[in-house]
């Protein structure tokens, strides 16, 4: 399998390399072998998208140019309202956002070799995120956990890879992600120290359990089925820094996963830990991750509780904390329930 994929690379390379030479998004499309359909902006909705946000919601769309209309993971050009090309990216026909934009045209005339083409530009990105990781010294010794694709931060939004120890695993959040499944992985592949990779939400996600890593030299149980990727490797920062204000003071980690601020508040000497989640599953492996770090079970426990009646109980009991943290799950996972995102964001602030 892995030779057809490079035999067909090779070849569509060649294809390309016979193309005429041009020097516009709108000049390369037009030479494009199987056309390039064109999603016009509404007037006075191209701004924010020149301006770096990379997710074209529906609302600005004004129409689409394209005989037969582009099919969801197709690449497109996206385009002001004088349908002037300004950008290119992946369509999706169903979601709300139905442009990821890929490159803006300013930086597409600076490297042309990627323009419209996302094998290319996914090889590109996740080596230029490989390297940025590198160079922050991940991973290392103290460090095996660690977030290698940001998706919007890496240019490559709905792609999200963490790595733990050799295991990369992969969170789609965008349909072109399912789509380019195969080429993600031959990148993945090719980074050293990498040998498994694990798909979610992939029906094939390995079910793999009792994974361990590190961070900040602190060991974590992870469950690679848990939330999100199995461990918020994007909060890698917040967690060193809570431990390096806890000293003998009383820490409140609410909706706690499996305790990684809790656990770095206690290694930085903190007097008393609370976590609160409702997942038994996630307080499980909190608790297991006491063990794994040698530490006092005395001054740290887990509650499984809603974070909105345990408060409104400490309230009553008047009880305080010196630092309380609180990083809850999604809220509002789509559009519809934004209301009900915000009245439940209201109540656990309250």
């Amino acid at each position: 399998m892995a030779q057809v994929a490079v035999a067909a690379r090779l070849t569509k390379s060649l294809c390309l390399s016979s193309l005429p030479a041009a020097t516009t998004l709108h000049e390369i499309a037009s030479s494009h072998p199987k056309g390039v359909a064109k999603v016009v902006l509404k007037k006075g909705k191209t701004q924010i998208f020149k301006d770096g946000s990379p997710m074209v919601y529906s609302g600005a769309v004004d129409r689409i140019i394209g005989r037969p209309p582009p099919k969801t993971g197709d690449t497109v050009l996206v385009a002001d309202g004088a349908e002037k090309p300004f950008a290119w990216g992946l369509y999706n026909s169903v979601s709300m956002f139905c442009v990821r934009l890929m490159q803006l045209e300013e930086e597409a005339t600076r490297d042309p070799s990627c323009i419209l083409e996302m094998e290319r530009l996914l090889e590109k990105r996740i080596q230029e995120a490989v390297e940025l990781r590198q160079s922050l010294e991940l991973p290392s010794t103290k460090t095996n956990a660690y977030r290698l694709v940001n998706s919007e931060g890496d240019r490559l939004s709905g792609l999200i890879v963490d790595v733990f120890g050799d295991i990369a695993v992969v969170a789609s959040s965008a349909a072109w992600v399912e789509k380019y499944k195969p080429d993600i992985e031959f990148c993945l592949r090719k980074i050293d120290g990498i040998s498994h990779i694990n798909w979610r939400p992939s029906v094939e996600i390995l079910k793999e359990e009792g994974l361990e890593v590190v961070e900040n030299g602190v060991s974590y149980a992870v469950s690679i089925e848990g939330q999100k990727t199995g461990f918020y490797a994007d909060q890698r920062h917040n967690r060193e820094f809570i431990s390096t204000i806890s000293n003998d003071k009383r820490v409140l980690d609410l909706c706690c996963y499996s305790g990684g601020f809790a656990l770095n508040a206690l290694k930085g000497g903190a007097s008393e830990v609370i976590g609160v989640d409702t997942s038994m599953a996630a307080l499980e492996l909190a608790r297991e991750n006491i063990t794994l770090n040698n530490l006092n079970p005395g001054n740290i426990s887990f509650l499984k509780e809603d974070v909105t009646k345990f408060m409104k109980g400490a309230l009553s009991r008047n009880e305080s904390w010196d630092i309380v943290i609180l990083d809850p799950p999604k809220l509002a996972p789509t559009k519809k329930t934004c209301f009900i995102g915000a009245a439940k964001e209201h109540d656990v602030a309250a």
